[in-house]
């Protein structure tokens, strides 16, 4: 699904059962929250912290599509289309670090 039909579906599944967006401020905070649950899980699975039992049928999935899904309600409420912001950061992106990755002895 490209990010523009994202949106779109966000957009529709908040009308449909959301009532309305919470205010920017709040979604923040959720996105702030999201976050935190993705590196709860990849420092406990992945990193050196132990992995409580409690934490073990967390789903990385889910809790990344989580984050996905407040960052596309910021962009419907802001009036950014995120697909145009994307494709704008991948071509920035890719011509300002080509050669400084393959440049970096740290990443052979």
């Amino acid at each position: 699904m490209e990010l523009k039909n994202a949106q779109k579906a966000v957009d529709k599944w908040i009308k449909a059962h959301g009532v309305r967006y919470f205010n920017e401020l709040t979604n923040m905070a959720q996105l702030t929250e999201e976050v935190g649950e993705v590196a709860r899980i990849i420092a406990r699975r992945y990193g050196e912290q132990s992995e409580k039992d409690s934490d073990k049928d967390k789903d990385l999935g889910e809790e990344l599509a989580d984050v996905v899904f407040v960052v596309l309600c910021l962009a419907n409420q802001t009036g950014i289309d995120l697909q145009q912001a994307f494709d704008k950061k991948l071509d920035k992106k890719t011509k300002r670090d080509h050669n400084r990755h393959h440049n970096n002895d740290k990443l052979k």
